[in-house]
């Protein structure tokens, strides 16, 4: 049993199960803002499209209610808001992809240059080429 506990500290404490653990916490407090935004903000507005106080216009009653029986209802109005959700949820994530995407590649380009920058500064100044043959011939020119 002490091993057991003992792997599940190692598999805890690694920074993979935390980053995603704080990742579900993000995840589930941006839900809460996504669903505000269809609730308060995109439902009103096809509300008021459909000219109705709510969404209730979008749905369609197959079965009106009758004594002992509850309506039978597609909720399309619902169903329209989980779509919308979902929608504003993906491209939020993303445009946040894509963010961190050119933010590593610029971060990448920088680091490159700065490498390059500093490999031609360490680099010795030599002689060129032409030099090198000027001397070359003074040589052959001695022995001659």
């Amino acid at each position: 049993m002490k091993k057991f506990f003992e792997e599940f500290k190692t598999f805890i404490s690694r920074g993979n199960v935390m980053d995603m653990a704080i990742g579900v916490i993000i995840g589930g407090a941006f839900g809460a803002i996504t669903s505000s935004l269809v609730a308060d903000v995109v439902t009103p507005l096809l509300a008021a499209l459909f000219q109705s106080p709510n969404t209730d216009a979008l749905n369609i009653t197959l079965r009106a209610a009758s004594e002992g029986q509850e309506p039978i209802v597609l909720g399309l109005g619902t169903f329209i808001g989980a779509i919308i959700n979902f929608l504003v949820i993906a491209l939020v994530l993303f445009s946040v992809i894509k963010a961190m995407n050119k933010a590593k590649e610029l971060a990448e380009k920088a680091l490159k240059k700065k490498k390059e920058e500093e490999a031609a500064a360490e680099e010795p100044k030599g002689p060129t080429t032409e030099e090198l043959l000027t001397e070359i011939l003074a040589e052959l020119k001695k022995k001659a």
